[in-house]
């Protein structure tokens, strides 16, 4: 009941603040002396920032915090396929951030519910691709080995399997997973050990799990 009325009492007021607990998040007004670099934002210096950005962007401007990200982003990749407006794609974009993901490229419908994203799309650059095709020759251009992310039969263990270092991974449709034409074109498929009663796992956090799977391997946090 205390903590009711505590989100009742710091609703969020957008869609960016909504991902930190509380919305008591951000920064009031720059105190004292504005800073003079280029990044900062005149805007958020005047009247604060809320924002759900890490404290070392605080004040940034947009692009600036963008280009930033640019410098250091890891080699993989993530594809959807968009068969349907899955909900979840907005979920695995703002997942996509957090792992700095490289791009993100939606195959399929174009148009995609952001609102699971939270913002976070903002920062991201987001492709689009019409069709399984189109996205598979653009991974062959790239010299990009393409990771399916699937239960199907032969798919081998996550837990087991040693991720390439610059790669795409790619996820289904929830409820249907791949498609043909996707499964068929990928490089390998691999799956997430699972030990309940349920087939599968919803697939915005097999997407998460995948990722942190690829994180782990490449990265030394």
């Amino acid at each position: 009941q205390h903590c009711d009325r505590l989100v009742g009492r710091f609703a969020p007021v957008d869609e960016e603040q909504a991902g930190e607990p509380f919305a008591v998040i951000g920064v009031g007004p720059w105190e004292g002396e504005w800073p003079r670099e280029d990044h900062y934002d005149p805007d958020l210096l005047l009247e604060g920032d809320k924002r759900n950005v890490v404290d070392q962007y605080r004040y940034w401007k947009l692009e600036a915090i963008v280009a930033d990200l640019d410098t250091k982003r890891h080699p993989m990749h993530i594809a959807i396929e968009n068969l349907g407006h899955d909900f979840n794609i907005g979920t695995i974009v703002r997942s996509a951030n957090a792992f700095l993901v490289n791009e993100v490229h939606i195959v399929g419908k174009k148009r995609w519910n952001r609102r699971g994203a939270m913002v976070t799309d903002r920062y991201q650059h987001v492709h689009h691709h019409e069709h399984a095709s189109d996205f598979l020759r653009w991974a062959k251009s790239e010299n990009l080995p393409v990771i399916g992310l699937d239960n199907f039969p032969g798919a081998v263990k996550l837990e087991s399997f040693t991720f390439p270092k610059s790669c795409v991974l790619v996820v289904g449709q929830e409820g249907t997973g791949l498609s043909d034409p996707m499964r068929e074109g990928c490089d390998s498929l691999v799956e997430i050990s699972q030990f309940g009663s349920t087939r599968s796992i919803n697939v915005g956090a097999a997407a998460a799990i995948a990722m942190h799977g690829w994180i782990r391997q490449h990265t030394n946090p």
